[in-house]
């Protein structure tokens, strides 16, 4: 998407749309780590945000190595250096087209979030692998219910996140009225499509699908150091 999209068409426009909208987070949280007020850090990502869904978004990505997740952090830091500063702050969303966010949970969340968080940087991190994993279980979820397995996927879901011995294949079968081997191939199935949707969804951040490994790394070294 990222490669294609440096050729602004409605339907780029509309993907780097939904990739903002997705990852808008993380972008916040960097902003109030930078000590900006609630109030403030609302009116500058949504500002960034008005900004940047413009034509030649992505010019530059290329100086990123074609990471959305470094190019979106790097034009934020260049946003809040040299361009807000310039111009006269308005009435939140005045005279701009707004990206439709959640801001009655923002706060909430970064609360949670800063407690163990001290980095700026490392807080974009890994509020982006959060949302990043987030998408993932939607789609996913949205897939089983398609396929008439939502009530399977709402007992089997803990399977994907859960620390071992949280929850034991023999407690969810008793739960959905399946053996424990049928649980624990199910299991294994929603196991296999988690991790090939979460190599999709890093690469529709990239311009080049060959980088995902090393994007994943980078992403989930957020959570360990």
């Amino acid at each position: 998407m990222l490669a294609a999209g440096r050729r602004s068409t409605p339907q780029s426009d509309g993907a780097l749309e939904q990739l903002c909208k997705t990852y808008w987070f993380p972008l916040y949280a960097y902003v109030r780590r930078r000590g900006h007020s609630k109030e403030d850090a609302e009116d500058l990502t949504q500002a960034f945000f008005a900004s940047f869904l413009k034509k030649n978004y992505l010019e530059g990505l290329n100086a990123e190595r074609g990471r959305f997740r470094a190019f979106l952090l790097a034009a934020l830091k260049h946003f809040l250096a040299n361009e807000w500063d310039k111009s006269q702050r308005q009435k939140r969303g005045g005279g701009q087209t707004p990206l439709s966010l959640d801001w009655q949970i923002a706060d909430t969340q970064f609360q949670v979030a800063a407690i163990n968080e001290p980095s700026p940087d490392r807080a974009f991190d890994r509020e982006w692998a959060v949302a990043l994993l987030a998408k993932v279980v939607e789609r996913l979820q949205a897939e089983c219910e398609a396929e008439g397995r939502g009530k399977q996927f709402a007992k089997l879901k803990i399977f994907l996140t859960a620390g071992k011995g949280e929850q034991s294949h023999a407690e969810a079968a008793q739960k959905l009225g399946l053996d424990e081997t049928a649980v624990r191939v199910a299991v294994h199935r929603l196991r296999k499509r988690y991790r090939q949707l979460l190599r999709d969804e890093i690469a529709q951040t990239l311009a080049d699908a060959g980088d995902v490994d090393e994007e994943m790394r980078a992403l989930f070294g957020a959570f360990t150091t």
